[in-house]
């Protein structure tokens, strides 16, 4: 199947946007006061995609379609995030329960399932699968915090007030000091998508991720963990670092470093970051 991200679209965000939603299953279960949204896409065994801190299910717009063939991905918009509600409570024992009981309701006879969760949706994958193992068959986790490692220099300017020319300007400054490291790799999508997502943000992540949230789930984790770094992430750097940190509780994890990718790897270098993820998928439990 082509990927919607074509030159005839490249320009338009909104309709590559558009077109992925247009062949996605939407589902919601409750949340709070109201709904988690879920989209789906692909066949076969069922994995999820977990985005990043201020994010929706658009983090993962390069990595559906090559996903999809292998797996049926189940892409939630995670609770105070796109079009999800607010969990009841903002702590990771409400989070994993919102999910847990969607995913109850939508595939009961297909679990347990693989949890790919970026950033952010890394500690949410931890914290689930500590919460529900029965659930899970493996944890991906792809440049999560919470190792109570060293942080990067992460440089993000003022976007509230801003319009024209000057809005842009920060919002591209603020993908190159956080989510990015190639000037090439902002362009009109990596732009609308930051934007909008960070406008229905609407949960504080940090509470629940640094600087050692991780590090309280992992002696607890009974499945099978493994994790993906960009070779130049920002905030969490120097992968050789978080891989150590990760071999004290998960010594046999399979490490898998994406070259020059920035903290957003699954959009700077989707080709790799996809392979990787479809090798591990497919490893026997260690």
């Amino acid at each position: 199947m082509p990927s919607p991200i074509s030159p005839h679209n490249a320009l338009n965000p909104a309709a590559t946007l558009a077109a992925f939603e247009a062949r996605a299953r939407r589902f919601e279960t409750p949340c709070g006061e109201g709904s988690l949204v879920w989209r789906s896409w692909g066949s076969g065994p069922p994995a999820l995609l977990a985005h990043g801190s201020h994010g929706g299910w658009s983090h993962w717009i390069r990595n559906i379609d090559a996903l999809a063939q292998v797996r049926t991905l189940w892409v939630p918009d995670l609770p105070g995030y796109g079009e999800s509600a607010m969990a009841p409570t903002q702590d990771h024992a409400a989070i994993a329960s919102v999910i847990a009981s969607g995913l109850r309701r939508l595939i009961p006879s297909e679990l347990p399932l693989d949890f790919i969760g970026f950033s952010f949706g890394g500690a949410v994958g931890a914290y689930f699968a500590t919460l529900h193992p029965e659930l899970v068959r493996r944890v991906i986790l792809v440049g999560t915090g919470g190792l109570d490692t060293p942080m990067g220099q992460v440089e993000l300017r003022r976007v509230r007030g801003l319009e024209g020319s000057e809005r842009r300007a920060a919002l591209r400054a603020n993908l190159l000091g956080l989510m990015l490291h190639h000037p090439t790799s902002v362009d009109e999508l990596a732009l609308h998508i930051h934007e909008t997502n960070g406008a229905r943000a609407r949960l504080d992540p940090k509470p629940l991720v640094l600087p050692d949230k991780l590090m309280g789930a992992l002696p607890q984790l009974t499945v099978q963990i493994d994790a993906i770094w960009g070779e130049l992430d920002r905030p969490h750097p120097n992968p050789a670092v978080q891989e150590a940190a990760l071999r004290r509780f998960h010594p046999q994890l399979d490490f898998r470093v994406i070259p020059s990718a920035g903290h957003w790897a699954m959009y700077e270098r989707p080709e790799e970051f996809n392979r990787a993820v479809i090798e591990l998928l497919g490893r026997p439990r260690a």
